[in-house]
């Protein structure tokens, strides 16, 4: 009750933009916390006698939920504070661009690409070349490592520079520096294969290196596609992708303490930083991370502007999805073995230092694991997890835990956490993730880096067999251990603590149910469409374009419409006619248009774009001129909407 009237009285009321109301709550939550663990040790742990492996096992449990302690102490110390740079980019920007275009540094875009094929490549090269910037003073190289003819002479129609290497050495890290061999610009900008740059992204970050000691501008990564986990669970029209809890929350709350890190992709660098720490690391095969802590042991800080300057490709698909998580859990692994990194690098704060070690990867997929087995162990051999005093006990110390935690989660970011779905995704991921941390630790080296896979040469995975297959065996141990211990004749535990292990493995199936529905992989479309609302004629028929994407309309028009053919014109503000096949007409219930009480028809118009009007189309697209928000989540019906699906029913209204 007290945590509930404290989160009603302060935080209810209280902007979560403010540090001041982030500090009282985190250091709220962070006493709670710390009445738990010292219950946890005094009353649950110390008193249980040496009686034989039981002791060891209720020790280890205990170490397992300290080591969780310690992550989320760190975490709250972090986002206890938030900072929002975008007023001081607008003041930095009138000193910055108060001078004449010829005193304006030099530009050098870097776009690394190994094995991407072209329908990924060219909207980023087209966005590249499209930047609001002086023409003479930007420069685009695509760092080829895959040395593609095609796309040297695609390179060679847009005037972007092609650049090649005799291998392929250090992978992406020795690529960009095969490219600041081949270049001179004052600042480097850095996107992916898939990242498309807004046509302000130099206008919004150049001005922060008016600060001497800034290395690194760092923005964050939005998508245009939705993620694996997003569409398996069918939430795509209502729950974010899964990367927005950490570019919206937690790294504004990292820049507030001055410990932002590059994330490589939408980043621009100062060159003589980047001259200053020998060129980007090879070391590991996150260079990003490495790259920010090599600038730190020089002096150099990395800045973080929360603002959406460029939209990219999200892994596509589960195996994407892997590839990519397990590359940056290695790699931070990696920084604790390197003269450079957290533990033995010059130049860094002891605060730095903590804040910098990979707790997240080396903690959390452990104690998921752990919250999985504990019950099991139980409900099988009757091994107590902890020396159980009585329910009551149990309740009033770890129910107001979880209560303060939860609560906290969903006043920092509203939009981006739910217990259940959360709880869900992560359990999912522990099944491949904590073998990497595994084996990271033991050989951190081990593995090459590997490129995320992405766009038309992506095979899909229809079915993740492998994690499905360990979610369902739990699901059935732990099932099993619960109809063993109901019927009397077979039940071999007793005491207070089977009703909590009862309740304890019943939130474990509902979770481990719900995360295997993210093993069954949906269809995926090739060619991203956006959300528009624009004027458009249809063979001289007004209408309201609604969506667009590089080779599809779909343009809502009066039923009463007709057109003498399927092949109609379209006409667009700002193209020249496009000639397309009317393939689809539809009408959606309920709708009604603008101008009155009529009805409307949905027309899918299909098109071929080549050459100068694809290009425009691209600038259009994907470089900020449209509608793709997603709205805010509605907790319940998100939450009931996966119950019904995870017990085979849909809801339909």
């Amino acid at each position: 009750m007290l945590v509930i009237a404290f989160f009603l009285l302060g935080p209810s009321n209280w902007s979560r933009r403010q540090s001041w109301a982030r500090a009282i709550t985190c250091a709220f939550v962070a006493a709670v916390a710390l009445r738990y663990m010292i219950w946890r040790f005094t009353e649950t742990v110390l008193p249980y006698p040496n009686d034989g492996a039981n002791f060891y096992w209720v020790w280890f449990v205990f170490i397992v939920e300290l080591l969780g302690f310690s992550e989320v102490v760190l975490f709250l110390i972090l986002m206890s504070r938030y900072i929002n740079r975008s007023a001081e980019a607008d003041q930095l920007a009138r000193a910055f661009f108060a001078r004449r275009e010829s005193e304006l540094p030099s530009v050098d875009v870097f776009i690394p690409t190994y094995n991407e094929p072209l329908d990924v490549l060219e909207r980023t090269i087209v966005g590249a070349l499209a930047l609001d910037y002086p023409k003479d003073k930007l420069t685009v190289y695509v760092l080829d490592d895959g040395r593609r003819d095609w796309l040297k002479t695609f390179c060679e129609g847009r005037g972007a520079i092609h650049v090649t290497r005799s291998d392929n050495a250090h992978a992406k890290a020795g690529n960009m520096n095969n490219g600041l061999r081949v270049s001179s610009g004052d600042f480097i900008a850095v996107f992916d294969a898939d990242f498309v740059p807004y046509r302000n992204f130099l206008k919004r970050t150049l001005p922060f290196f008016l600060d001497e000691t800034i290395g690194i501008v760092q923005t964050p990564q939005h998508f245009f596609n939705v993620d694996p986990v997003q569409s398996n669970l069918g939430l795509e029209n209502i729950w974010p992708d899964e990367q927005r809890l950490f570019f919206d929350e937690i790294a504004p709350s990292r820049d507030g303490w001055d410990v932002s890190f590059c994330c490589g992709s939408c980043s621009i660098a100062r060159r003589t930083a980047v001259d200053t720490i020998g060129g980007f690391p090879t070391e590991s095969i996150t260079e990003d991370l490495l790259t920010t802590l090599s600038m730190l042991n020089k002096g150099y800080k990395t800045r973080y502007l929360n603002e959406r300057l460029s939209m990219g490709l999200a892994a596509e698909n589960l195996t994407g999805y892997f590839v990519q998580r397990e590359r940056w859990c290695q790699g931070g692994i990696q920084t604790l073995y390197l003269h450079n990194g957290p533990l033995r690098g010059p130049g860094l704060s002891v605060f730095q230092r903590i804040m910098f070690l990979p707790m997240s990867w080396l903690v959390q997929y452990l104690v998921r694991f752990a919250v999985l087995f504990v019950p099991i162990a139980y409900l099988w051999f009757g091994a107590l997890p902890l020396y159980f005093t009585d329910v009551a006990d149990y309740v009033s110390n770890q129910v107001p835990l979880l209560t303060a935690y939860f609560l906290l989660m969903l006043w920092l970011a509203p939009t981006r956490y739910l217990p259940l779905v959360s709880t869900a995704v992560g359990t999912f991921a522990t099944f491949r993730m904590l073998p990497t941390v595994l084996s990271s630790l033991v050989r951190p080296f081990g593995k090459p880096f590997k490129v995320t896979p992405k766009g038309s040469g992506n095979e899909e995975n229809l079915f993740d067999a492998y994690t499905f297959t360990w979610i369902a065996a739990f699901i059935v141990v732990t099932a099993a251990g619960l109809l063993i211990n109901i019927v009397p004749e077979t039940a071999h535990i007793q005491g207070s603590f089977s009703t909590i292990a009862a309740l304890w493995s019943a939130i474990n199936i509902v979770v481990l149910v719900i995360a295997s529905l993210i093993c069954f992989e949906k269809p995926r479309r090739l060619l991203q469409a956006f959300k528009l609302d624009e004027t458009a004629e249809v063979d001289g028929s007004a209408g309201r374009l609604v969506s667009l994407s590089l080779d599809k309309a779909v343009v809502a028009v009066p039923t009463e419409t007709r057109f003498k053919s399927t092949r109609v014109t379209l006409n667009l503000e700002g193209f020249a006619p496009l000639q397309t096949e009317l393939k689809q007409v539809t009408q959606r219930r309920g709708d009604i248009s603008r101008s009155g009480d009529t009805r409307r028809y949905y027309l899918h118009l299909h098109f071929d774009l080549r050459g100068f009007e694809r290009d425009k189309m691209i600038i259009k697209l994907y470089t900020g001129n449209y509608s793709q928000d997603v709205p805010d989540i509605d907790k319940v019906a998100v939450s009931v909407n996966l119950l019904l699906r995870a017990f085979g029913r849909t809801r339909t209204a």
